[in-house]
């Protein structure tokens, strides 16, 4: 089936920048009597799968939110949990990221991650730095509402500094300033797990990205699963505030 629907692709049509929220790890673990960090752990091979699927049909930008910087505040073992994961899967997936030709990015404020976490990631940015056939962009300690205060405080600072005038501030002078300046806009945002919100994920960047909210957990996330979101991102009409007609 997953090469069914890979035939079906118009390859002329694809998506440069998808962004996926990661979400139903704690409810697919409840569903089966265990607890939620059981979960987390199982959405490890759901990871792999949009990767793959990315690589597979060359879809340059691929963004997942890992951690936000809300999920602190959950219990101390699920956040310990998530780290100690992030550590694993960073050790243990490095080479085949490399392998893979793909260079991998954060965005957010690594600074607040334990010191391993935080050089792991380093290691893997440094190592990757040079590939050219995809970029695996993940969200970490990520919080899109601090992100836009991050660049207008920044903005504020050059012009009290002199360096720009108001007036010359525009949507691309602000997008220098986003964690994701060097990345084109989000074209596909995917949600599992059924839940309909974008909890404080690339506000900025989604402006005027197609989104898809499915019902699936993350854990059972497949490529096929990933593949029929591209067909469908496919057969929508993007119009950026025209008429079809325009279009035309």
């Amino acid at each position: 089936m997953q090469e069914e629907l890979k035939k079906l692709i118009n390859k002329d049509k694809l998506p440069k920048h998808v962004a996926v929220i990661m979400d139903g790890n704690g409810r697919w673990a409840k569903s089966r009597g265990e607890e939620r960090t059981f979960g987390h752990k199982n959405a490890i091979n759901a990871v792999r799968n949009v990767i793959n699927a990315c690589n597979e049909i060359h879809i340059p930008y691929l963004t997942l939110y890992t951690f936000s910087s809300e999920n602190w505040n959950r219990p101390k073992d699920e956040v310990d949990t998530l780290m100690s994961l992030l550590s694993e899967t960073l050790l243990l997936e490095a080479e085949e990221i490399f392998t893979k030709g793909l260079r991998m990015h954060v965005v957010g404020d690594i600074s607040e991650l334990p010191e391993l976490v935080r050089d792991q990631l380093l290691n893997v940015i440094e190592l990757t730095k040079n590939n050219t056939k995809g970029n695996l962009i993940l969200a970490l300690n990520y919080g899109s509402q601090k992100e836009i205060l991050k660049a207008v405080k920044e903005l504020c600072v050059e012009v009290e500094n002199g360096e720009i005038k108001v007036e010359d501030i525009d949507e691309k002078v602000f997008e220098n300033h986003l964690y994701t300046k060097d990345f084109p806009p989000v074209d596909l945002m995917i949600r599992t797990s059924g839940e309909v919100r974008i909890s404080n994920f690339l506000l900025w960047q989604i402006a005027y990205a197609e989104l898809q909210f499915l019902d699936v957990l993350w854990p059972d996330f497949t490529k096929e699963t990933f593949f029929r979101c591209i067909i469908d991102y496919q057969n929508k009409e993007r119009r950026y505030g025209m008429t079809s007609e325009q279009l035309s």
